[in-house]
């Protein structure tokens, strides 16, 4: 009997899991993706319009650095949250 009970609560936790994930608002990695391409799109403008190839590779990095940023906040944020999620049992 225990297993089938440990297997529905498994099954209502994945539920509980699923709803959670559905009531997320935006987060702030939307934006930073925005900015991200953005700065990739302006890096090719320096780099081969304006031939500034030194100013390209320089914007190009903010990228990978804004995105970068951004997934440590969020995966922060989520650590916090499952750690005071566990601390309720």
């Amino acid at each position: 009997m225990s297993v089938f009970q440990n297997q529905e609560s498994k099954s209502e936790a994945k539920e509980e899991a699923e709803r959670m994930m559905d009531s997320v608002p935006m987060t702030a990695g939307d934006p930073v993706a925005t900015m991200a391409v953005g700065s990739v799109l302006y890096a090719w403008y320096k780099f081969y319009v304006k031939g500034d190839r030194e100013g390209g590779i320089f914007v190009g990095l903010w990228a990978p650095t804004l995105l970068a940023a951004a997934s440590y906040l969020q995966q922060k944020n989520i650590v916090q949250k499952f750690k005071r999620g566990l601390s309720s049992f």
